[in-house]
């Protein structure tokens, strides 16, 4: 039966509209189950911490507990990769570090491309790494450090939880912009590292703030300086690196990355609730209490942040010619 040319056009109209009226309604409807939030760290970390709270404010705002699923292991690139072969429907979204920046260029054999095979989805959380020295070391200040390195080359140990790592790099572009020689000596663990610099084994680290905050205010450790381009309301008194070197920053931050062909209403429902997240001023101040500030972006806004961020580490680590077994 041929159909008037009227008619198929309505018909045809109607099947062209239909996927799109699918996508609208499964963001209408999502969540419908449980949302699976992997976590690439153990239970307990700071990292950690930050996504439990975003999880119970989601779970909150949208009828449907979203689940922390810690998946360490491998810089991260294990949880990474389980979302990246995920089903794109988001019920399973990825808490993304620096890390995943960095890997993208540190590792030569990952089966995934991260910008490639990610849907970027928000923004969430950074903070600074803190430049401290043990106070053996006689520089008070960023630019007395580096005329102190520069009379003691090689002389100078620093140290990071791991090769790689983001406190290692942010080591890495501190001796790249200021042009001193100082040897990184990795650990198993920040711990330990931390460990060995207030035993005087270790001259300088460039750490997350958490973990040695208390050592700063104390006297124990000597703060030189904070690495984001802002100073820190946590250690307002502490200089940026970047007041000494300029375009210096570098910072430990966290957001979520879907799939990639994650529908895109979905990638905005769930970028307008997270942004909420960090916007809430009781939220703020948990997360200013774990030693980080609100990084709101849209979702355009953060995949060009995390291309930027892999660009960037890209170029530290084949500077320092990093290399990871």
């Amino acid at each position: 039966m041929k159909l008037p040319r009227r008619q198929f056009l309505h018909l045809a109209a109607a099947a062209a509209a239909l996927p799109a009226l699918s996508c609208l309604a499964s963001a209408q409807t999502y969540p419908a189950r449980p949302v699976r939030i992997i976590v690439p760290f153990a239970a307990g970390a700071p990292p950690d911490i930050v996504a439990r709270l975003m999880g119970q404010w989601l779970s909150e705002r949208l009828g449907r507990p979203f689940i922390i699923d810690n998946r360490p292991g491998a810089g991260t690139n294990i949880g990474t990769e389980a979302v990246i072969r995920a089903a794109p429907d988001g019920y399973t979204l990825l808490w993304a570090p620096a890390a995943t920046a960095i890997n993208a260029t540190l590792y030569e054999n990952l089966q995934f491309n991260f910008i490639r095979d990610t849907t970027a989805v928000a923004g969430c959380a950074r903070g600074p790494n803190v430049m401290e020295v043990n106070p053996s070391v006689p520089a008070k200040t960023v630019p007395e450090f580096i005329a102190y390195a520069k009379a003691n080359p090689g002389k100078l140990n620093f140290a990071s939880g791991g090769s790689g790592t983001t406190p290692h790099l942010t080591g890495e572009l501190f001796k790249m912009m200021t042009g001193i020689n100082m040897v990184h000596v990795p650990y198993r663990s920040t711990s330990e590292a931390i460990t060995d610099l207030i035993g005087g084994q270790i001259q300088v680290m460039f750490t997350m703030m958490p973990g040695t905050i208390g050592y700063i205010r104390s006297g124990t450790l000597r703060a030189l300086a904070v690495t984001t381009a802002a100073r820190s309301e946590a250690l307002p008194d502490i200089p940026t690196v970047g007041e000494f070197v300029p375009g210096y920053e570098a910072t430990s931050w966290f957001g979520v990355v879907a799939p990639k062909n994650t529908p895109n209403e979905i990638v905005d429902k769930l970028n307008k609730e997270i942004n909420a997240f960090v916007a809430d001023p009781n939220m703020k101040a948990r997360l200013a209490d774990l030693g980080t500030v609100p990084m709101p972006m849209t979702p355009a806004e953060f995949g060009k942040f995390l291309a930027e961020e892999t660009e960037k580490w890209a170029k530290v680590i084949k500077f320092a010619d990093i290399k990871v077994e």
